[in-house]
């Protein structure tokens, strides 16, 4: 039997959500482990999230992740989220291509994967993407802003929608994604003001990071809240915990004990029953 609160977190309860003026929380996640801890803590929405390249598999950039790598770590997650809606990264050269590819790769993360939704990166006037991913019957959630796999045409990891024709072209494109049928777009690296025109202005949820307390949710990378990610953080990063420090010294503790023979001890061991002992030695003196 499925309980409540094992029920799946639903896009229409979502957007109820924005319209209570009730805080969406989504965080990254990309294994089993974290996923559990996530959904104990009543996060709302996980992210399987390309930043994996980064965190996970140790790239300098996003772009590196691939289709099937995405696919391993959304399977992960899903296999052990229950209420959280889980969003599957697009990953950078599965949907630049062509409507078709788009398509191909976002049943792939459902299917496959197990994700509830898919995120695409952009688009811009690629806009035929989002529909046609809609159209095969595959939610859609939008990302605007600074989008880490087009870094380098942006001029680096850096605020986008400074001036007012770049925000007003924010503005337009949150619009255009909203009108192609996006049910939420992740709003990244905008001036507060602008990520707070674009969420008065949808009707649709808006998930910030680094854009602002005025969006409708927010959403930060597992790793980095965390503090399990190499420092410097970006300016929008909130570090709740040291764990990366706390990892360090158990590790060396570890290493401690081993070298000097204090660990294992008679607690950590198994023992034999004397005669099965007996009847081993036995054996060996043979």
């Amino acid at each position: 039997m499925t309980h409540a609160k094992d029920r799946r977190l639903s896009l229409p309860e979502l957007a109820a959500m924005k319209q209570r003026g009730e805080r969406i929380v989504m965080v990254t996640a990309y294994d089993a482990p974290s996923a559990r801890l996530a959904e104990a803590a009543g996060i709302d929405v996980l992210l399987v999230g390309d930043t994996a390249a980064m965190v996970v598999f140790g790239h300098e950039s996003t772009l590196p992740v691939t289709l099937d790598e995405m696919l391993m770590l959304t399977r992960a997650v899903t296999r052990v989220a229950r209420r959280p809606l889980v969003v599957g990264d697009l990953p950078f050269g599965s949907y630049q291509i062509s409507d078709d590819e788009a398509v191909a790769s976002a049943v792939r993360l459902v299917k496959e994967g197990g994700a509830d939704v898919v995120k695409l990166e952009g688009i811009g006037r690629h806009l035929s993407r989002v529909r046609a991913i809609i159209e095969a019957g595959i939610p859609v959630m939008g990302h605007i802003g600074l989008t880490p796999q087009a870094a380098t045409m942006l001029g680096g990891f850096r605020t986008q929608g400074r001036t007012a024709p770049h925000a007003r072209a924010l503005y337009d494109t949150a619009r255009a994604l909203q009108s192609a049928g996006c049910f939420a777009i992740v709003l990244e690296a905008m001036p507060a003001a602008v990520a707070a025109a674009i969420t008065r202005s949808l009707s649709i949820p808006t998930i910030g990071i680094g854009a602002g307390a005025a969006c409708d949710g927010q959403v930060l990378v597992w790793h980095d809240l965390l503090g399990l990610s190499e420092p410097p953080h970006p300016r929008f990063v909130k570090t709740y915990a040291s764990l990366g420090m706390e990892i360090g010294r158990a590790l060396e503790g570890y290493v401690h004990d081993v070298r000097h023979g204090t660990f294992p001890t008679r607690e950590h061991t198994y023992d034999m029953a004397p005669e099965e002992l007996a009847l081993f030695e036995q054996a060996l003196a043979r």
